[in-house]
Order: structure tokens, then C-alpha cells, then sequence
């Protein structure tokens, strides 16, 4: 600054701007609050902003009398941090009542949401600060309360109040073309650690969770479906999932018009599982124990499981070694073939010829001469054949469903877990749900 004050102007870098010189306005204005008076401030370990509403007498709201002042109560509410310090607003509330002695309505407390909402320990700002720190950014509860200097129940209050209204919004998602649904574990509860599953329900062309309903049956997922109504599960043209049987039910019964495709990266994770199941028992059968450091079969599990393509000349030749070695039936070296035919399934574009692909393997599959780990791939193959070959119209995968889980277990990793269902879908619908945050500074915390 280059100037001095003089009559509420100040030169700034050469120009003249003009500034409040009133003090008792220039408070109002660093506290930010609308028609508040500002009474004065306590300074100690935290700032203590005490207020009152600037409202003339009102009248009564149930037969329109000027009410009396009955008395005034003093409400501390935790605020937004001034200048490095913890805050509290103390908030000296006017309770009136109606001169009229017929009159119901008696006396009431004044109210104004725009500093803080009814039966919320927060200020309206402090909470929707915290509702974007815990639910956008993904920050814990309690660090949110120690930059405020409160507890963790207050914060998270205000965070579920605000939070709710958000997720809950009737605009949060539209229209969905392509629908998934997978499982994720929710908490281990309970003397015998439990598992409670929920189930994502995800919009799978646009990655966004729209809801997380409890359990993993299929009666919750169908209840929230049919609950979108019929125009909604009309738009509704693909169905994407992993082998659950519980899920392609839910399809069944809510969306039967749409395709159902079965997810590319479980058939062939199954179809390592087999393989890797197959390897395990030939192993005991030929040598009695599980696998050891130097067993044929142990030292190539991870190259069974490679993919082919991706084996070196060195790696190709090793592993076909040991498998001469330690595989003395050819069941294993059956398994890896099954395989990485399998996978040879993805490799094209023809809807038409991945089907009979898949019949002509299932039928050669269940061949009662193939392994028993061979057999029962070949079934589940037989049983999924449509939606295994769905994906090749569609080109569509469960792939964002499992990214909407992976941020889920990110926030329960920063929670250290829940074990309220309602704050854990909040929670997850805040951060992987997409809410619209420019709508924070006008909903009705509930």
C-alpha cells in the first residue's frame, strides 16, 4: 500500500479502492453472517463469536398477535476455524410468546437456518464444509473434527444430514443404458467375525454409483429396481454381472428385455481357478502332501496361470518341462489348454461364431475323458453361453462396477471400517456416487 486511509478510501497499488472504516461493520463482515448483531468475542483456547438475530418483533405464526420476549437462551454452536484458532459461535436466542392466553401455540424459539439448522451442533457453513472434506474428498470424520475442535459425532451429524439430502436428490442420475450390480463385503461383525455383504448398484456407462442396498440376495437389488419404475428400467439395454446366478434372477425380473453379458476378466478368472484347482489335486494324488518348494507342479503355478502369449521361449520351455515331470496323466496340461482357449474367446469380434465357439468347447469339455476341473468349467460355460457371447455385441464389462467398489473399500479404509449400514451408503454414495456438489449450498439438511 502506497496511500493512507482518508474518508474510507485506500490507495492500492495505485488505484483507489474503497474500504469499510466502521468497525462495528468490519466485524460483521469478517464474522459473515446476515442480519446478525455482533455482540462481542471471547478469546481463549477458542474464539467465542457471540450474536444475535437483527429481526423486529415478530407476531405470533398461529393468530398473527406481536409477541413478548418470554427469554433469552444462549446456543454454542462449533464454526468454520478463524484465523488458525478453533471457533465457536455463541448464538443468544430470543424465545417469545403470545400475549394471547387463548392462543395454542404458546411460545417458541426463534430460528434461522442460514446460521444453523434445527438440532445440528454445527453452523450451517461448518457443515457443509465438512459434508465436502468427509463425503468429495474423502478426509475421515475425525480429522474433520480436530480441524474444527469437536467431537466425531458432531461432525459426522452434520455430515449425514447434509449428506442425505444430497445422495437422496432426485437429479443425482438419469436414464441408465448399461446396468450392473456386484457384491462388496460391508463388515465382519459379531464373536465369529461375520461376513455382511451389500451389493453396488453401478451405471456401468458412466461409472457412477447409484445406490449400495444391503445384502447380497437378490430380494434388495429387485426391490430398488422395480422401485425406479417402468419408464426407468425401460432405458435400461444392457446387463452387466459377474457368474452369480442371484444377479441374472434380479435381470429376470426386472430388466428381461435387456442383454445380459457376462463379464470377460470372472470367465477367465474361473477358468484359472480351475486350472489351479486341477494342478493342487493331481499334486496330492501323485505325491501325497500339498506343494513343496522343489514339486514339478509347484514351482510352475504362476506360469500356468500366465498368459500364453506373454511366455518366453525360456518360460515355455520350463514350464512344458515340469509338466512331463510332475504331470503324469496330462490332466494339468488338459487344464491349461482349457484355458487358453478360453481366452482365445475374446480375441475376435463375431457374435455369431463366439456362440458356437462356446458350445462346440462346453460340449468337448464335459467329455467324460477330460478332468473333473475341465468338466465342471465346461458346465458353467454351458449354463452362461448367451451372455458369454453377449459381450462380443456389446463390448461391455462389470470392469466400472468393480472400480466403484475399489472407491468404496477406499472409504472404508479411511473409516476404519463400518458398521452402521446407513452411514456406509452415504458415505459411498458421496464420494463414488457423482451427487452434483454445486447443489450443496441449497438443499435442506435432513
Amino acid at each position: 500500500m502506497d496511500g493512507a486511509c482518508q474518508g474510507g478510501d485506500i490507495r492500492l497499488l495505485g488505484a483507489r479502492v474503497v474500504v469499510e472504516s466502521d468497525p462495528e461493520r468490519m466485524v460483521q463482515l469478517l464474522v459473515g453472517l446476515p442480519e446478525v448483531n455482533v455482540l462481542g468475542v471471547v478469546e481463549g483456547r477458542s474464539l467465542e463469536v457471540h450474536v444475535e438475530c437483527r429481526r423486529s418483533r415478530p407476531g405470533c405464526p398461529e393468530c398473527g398477535v406481536a409477541a413478548h420476549l418470554k427469554e433469552q437462551r444462549v446456543v454454542t454452536l462449533v464454526d468454520l476455524p478463524c484465523f488458525g484458532k478453533p471457533t465457536r459461535l455463541v448464538w443468544h436466542k430470543r424465545r417469545w410468546r403470545c400475549p394471547d392466553r387463548d392462543c395454542p401455540n404458546g411460545s417458541w424459539t426463534e430460528c434461522d437456518d442460514r446460521i444453523a439448522s434445527a438440532r445440528l451442533a454445527l453452523t450451517d457453513r461448518a457443515g457443509r464444509w465438512a459434508t465436502v472434506e468427509v463425503g468429495r474428498f474423502g478426509r475421515s470424520v475425525n480429522e474433520v473434527a480436530e480441524v474444527l475442535g469437536c467431537d466425531w459425532h458432531t461432525v459426522n451429524d452434520a455430515v449425514l444430514a447434509y449428506g442425505e439430502a444430497l445422495v437422496d436428490h432426485p437429479d443425482r442420475f438419469a436414464a441408465v443404458q448399461a446396468l450392473g450390480l456386484d457384491e462388496v463385503l460391508f463388515v465382519r461383525a459379531g464373536l465369529y467375525r461375520r461376513q455382511h455383504f451389500s451389493t453396488s448398484i453401478v451405471d456401468v456407462g458412466r461409472g457412477q454409483l447409484l445406490d449400495v442396498v444391503p445384502g447380497r440376495r437378490g430380494a434388495e437389488p429387485k426391490a430398488w429396481l422395480a422401485s425406479q419404475g417402468p419408464e426407468w428400467l425401460g432405458s435400461v439395454e444392457v446387463a452387466t454381472l459377474d457368474l452369480s446366478g442371484t444377479y441374472r434372477a434380479v435381470f429376470d425380473a426386472t430388466v428381461p428385455h435387456a442383454a445380459r453379458v457376462a463379464d470377460p476378466f470372472h470367465v477367465v478368472k474361473l477358468a484359472n481357478e480351475k486350472l489351479d484347482e486341477c494342478r493342487r489335486r493331481v499334486q496330492n494324488e501323485t505325491l501325497g502332501h500339498r506343494g513343496r518348494k522343489h514339486d514339478p507342479l509347484y514351482r510352475c503355478r504362476r506360469l500356468l496361470t500366465k498368459a500364453d502369449e506373454r511366455l518366453e521361449e525360456h518360460g515355455r520351455s520350463k514350464l512344458l518341462g515340469l509338466l512331463r515331470a510332475g504331470d503324469p496323466k496330462g490332466e494339468v496340461a488338459t487344464a491349461w489348454h482349457a484355458k487358453e482357449t478360453v481366452r482365445e474367446l475374446y480375441c475376435h469380434d463375431d457374435a455369431a461364431l463366439a456362440l458356437s465357439f462356446v458350445d462346440r468347447l462346453a460340449d468337448d469339455m464335459v467329455d467324460p475323458v477330460q478332468p473333473i476341473e475341465v468338466r465342471s468349467l465346461g458346465r458353467t460355460l454351458r449354463r452362461w453361453r448367451l451372455e458369454i457371447a453377449a459381450w462380443h455385441d456389446w463390448h461391455v464389462s462389470n470392469g466400472p462396477t468393480e472400480a466403484m467398489n475399489n472407491l468404496i473399500k477406499r472409504v472404508k479404509r479411511v473409516a476404519f471400517g463400518f458398521t452402521n449400514f446407513a452411514n456406509y451408503r452415504i458415505r459411498a454414495l458421496l464420494y463414488a456416487g457423482r451427487p452434483d456438489w454445486s447443489l450443496l449450498g441449497s438443499v435442506t439438511p435432513r
